[in-house]
């Protein structure tokens, strides 16, 4: 018997989904809490958008989500109703600025900041089910080292570290990058500084780190660039627009758009790595010449 049209339609969509490319996924940490890691994300994630990319970005802070808030949106459903069952992912997402895709997270769900391992992995693996395509996936994780982060950190193929020229700043990146390195086998990491007084200020600051971390780690930092302190973004936070987008001659837009740039020219993953990763069918079907191995994993 023959197809009928929509069974043609729907084989060659599964044709079509064995072929997509590998996502870059790029998660956005910290360690210390209020070094800008959230407007860092969002500022790059408009950034490479508005360069043509297909981006998603992800507020992995799941208790204490603000993306939503600083882009002024207002969703109805967020990550807390995928966990529950209640909806998809695709269901989440929200278009923001330039036709970034968000997937918002709750505020204030204390359930939300307490989920399992298990919790943690089933969303991460929620994304291979998602319709959108995407080309770039950024990963805005919460503060500190909790299972959560760790967790979302070794699931990206990119670690970009956002450091300030504050001690404890600079103390809890590198707990960070040594926590994820000893315990967990990561040795590659991107650094950049941010909220610095200029380009010299951002790469001492890198260097700093790098010498702790050459002395005591055998790892690879990075330097992706810096991101001055510019009062534009104050006042671009207070109206809930992106930086990137409201003034885009400021001295830190500019930052954002070279940085985007370098970001760019960054190679895709090529293989799966083996530990649990978002779109990792991708990886798969892209290591085995284009055959799906879903059913395997």
């Amino acid at each position: 018997m023959l197809m009928s049209d929509k069974g043609l339609s729907q084989a060659a969509g599964l044709h079509e989904f064995s072929r997509q490319s590998p996502v870059r996924v790029i998660a956005v940490t910290g360690g210390k809490g209020g070094v800008g890691k959230t407007n860092v994300s969002i500022n790059l994630g408009v950034t490479l958008a508005m360069s043509g990319r297909r981006v998603m970005l992800m507020d992995a802070d799941l208790g204490l989500a603000n993306v939503d808030v600083l882009l002024g949106l207002h969703p109805s459903v967020n990550l807390s109703h995928v966990v529950n069952g209640d909806c998809s992912l695709d269901d989440v997402l929200v278009e923001g600025p330039h036709g970034l895709r968000i997937i918002p997270a709750s505020s204030g769900i204390k359930r939300m900041a307490e989920l399992s391992h298990a919790e943690h992995t089933g969303l991460i693996r929620a994304f291979s089910t998602l319709e959108y395509n995407p080309e770039i996936l950024l990963v805005d994780t919460a503060a500190g080292i909790s299972d959560s982060v760790v967790t979302y950190v070794r699931a990206a193929h990119e670690v970009v570290v956002v450091v300030c020229d504050e001690p404890a700043s600079i103390t809890d990146a590198y707990a960070m990058i040594k926590v994820m390195h000893r315990e967990y086998g990561v040795d590659r990491f991107r650094v950049l500084a941010n909220m610095v007084n200029g380009a010299q200020e951002g790469y001492e600051l890198y260097k700093k780190l790098a010498k702790v971390a050459d002395r005591f780690l055998d790892v690879s930092l990075d330097y992706v660039g810096a991101v001055p302190y510019d009062e534009f973004l104050r006042k671009a936070v207070q109206k809930q627009r992106v930086l990137v987008d409201a003034y885009p001659r400021s001295k830190a837009a500019l930052s954002f758009a070279k940085i985007g740039q370098k970001i760019d020219q960054w190679p895709m993953p090529r293989a799966a790595s083996g530990r649990i990763e978002f779109f990792v069918e991708r990886l798969f079907m892209n290591n085995k010449g284009g055959r799906t191995t879903v059913g395997t994993i």
